[in-house]
């Protein structure tokens, strides 16, 4: 009897330490997971993050373009004289009818003064001859003179009147010729460098201009664009003027905005390129003939495209990839499908909606399933940050 109760009290026995050890090893795990947990919390990457938006984005094309003056005008005189007086100072700014050059006029007045003399002389034989006309044809009738010498009187009459022609014809010559002794700016615009300094004898339409002047305001911008843009640029031009952007490399400030105002008649067989040309109304004078600048003609726009940062995106072995910030700071790998990149945002066709999170920076060190830490709140697609 005494050895069944030994062996109930080992049984016993036993079995409460059983449950000890069950009870101590759930504690150990449960400490375990918490220090696990604590550990992935601790492992968590900082990353920054942007939220996809929607928006209109338009469709455009990039080009690099060159400043072109709208009106370029090379001065030369029209007469040869002397140089008296240069009126301007080189890079001035000019407007249409201000005085440029003066060339010695006395050579000139003096012509114009033997020109008007003859002319007065001509006058004065022709006044004459045509009085002996009419007395001479006052008695041709009665027979007093031959018929003959009527004829030579009316011959004579009728030189003289052909020498008034010519000599009135001297006389416009060199009155223009005088006028040509001022020279005038034909627009507005800048004068370049000077190259016919005062005392110089200037020969007419010489093969050096005396100055150039540009005219810069209105201003154009060339630029070329591939020949398979060619169509689309047409198309789009029948519906509105095509705004053209161009901005000047290292330089702050907002681009210029312009019109497209050409599309030349032939497309380069060289180059496989089209010339195209903007207008620009230049008033603060920004743009200055040979600048170069980066040009963004404008065709139309896309309503309502999900749009994220383009260093969102991602490549791999399966395509592009974005990774997503779930509620839970975890991240989800996800495939999506690109579209146009303008100003450094991407148009995102498959993969995303409005308002998820993505990933911009970091993305090197994550895995699917990896926790995150948003290290500088949520960036919108428009540049924007919210807390």
């Amino acid at each position: 009897m005494s050895g069944y109760v030994n062996t109930s009290r080992r049984t016993g026995v036993c079995g409460i330490l059983a449950v000890i050890l069950l009870l101590l090893a759930g504690c150990s795990g449960g400490k375990e997971k918490a220090k696990a947990a604590d550990q992935q919390k601790k492992t968590a990457v900082p990353v920054t993050v942007a939220m996809a938006a929607r928006k209109t984005m338009p469709v455009e094309l990039a080009a690099i373009g060159n400043v072109e003056a709208f009106a370029t005008v090379a001065i030369k005189s029209q007469i040869t004289g002397e140089l008296q007086t240069v009126h301007f100072q080189e890079g001035q700014e000019v407007k249409k009818g201000d005085l440029l050059f003066t060339i010695d006029p006395r050579p000139y007045e003096a012509k114009l003064q033997e020109a008007q003399a003859n002319l007065a002389k001509g006058l004065a034989e022709l006044e004459n001859a045509r009085k002996q006309v009419d007395r001479y044809g006052a008695v041709a009738q009665k027979g007093y003179v031959s018929a003959e010498q009527y004829d030579q009187v009316r011959t004579s009459a009728a030189t003289l009147e052909a020498s008034i022609l010519a000599d009135r014809a001297a006389v416009e010559n060199a009155r223009l010729d005088l006028a040509y002794c001022t020279i005038r700016s034909p627009i507005d615009g800048f004068t370049g460098n000077l190259k016919a300094d005062q005392g110089n004898l200037i020969k007419a339409n010489a093969d050096t201009d005396m100055v150039t002047i540009n005219q810069v305001r209105p201003i154009y911008v060339a630029f070329a664009l591939p020949e398979r843009d060619l169509p689309e640029v047409k198309r789009y031009m029948q519906a509105r003027p095509l705004p053209v952007r161009a901005a000047i490399p290292g330089e702050d400030g907002e681009p210029l905005t312009g019109k497209l105002a050409f599309v030349d008649n032939t497309v380069d067989p060289t180059t496989g390129t089209i010339l195209l040309k903007a207008n620009y109304a230049n008033q603060d004078g920004r743009l200055w003939p040979g600048l170069y600048v980066n040009v963004v003609l404008e065709l139309s726009s896309r309503p309502d495209e999900v749009v994220i940062p383009a260093q969102a995106v991602q490549t791999g072995q399966k395509g592009q990839y974005v990774y997503v910030v779930k509620d839970d700071l975890t991240v989800e790998y996800r495939g999506v499908v690109t579209g146009i990149t303008i100003d450094n945002e991407v148009v995102i066709g498959q993969g995303l909606q409005p308002g998820e999170k993505v990933v911009t920076d970091g993305q090197l060190r994550l895995a699917p399933g990896a926790l995150v830490k948003i290290a500088d709140g949520v960036r919108q697609a428009s540049g924007k940050e919210s807390r």
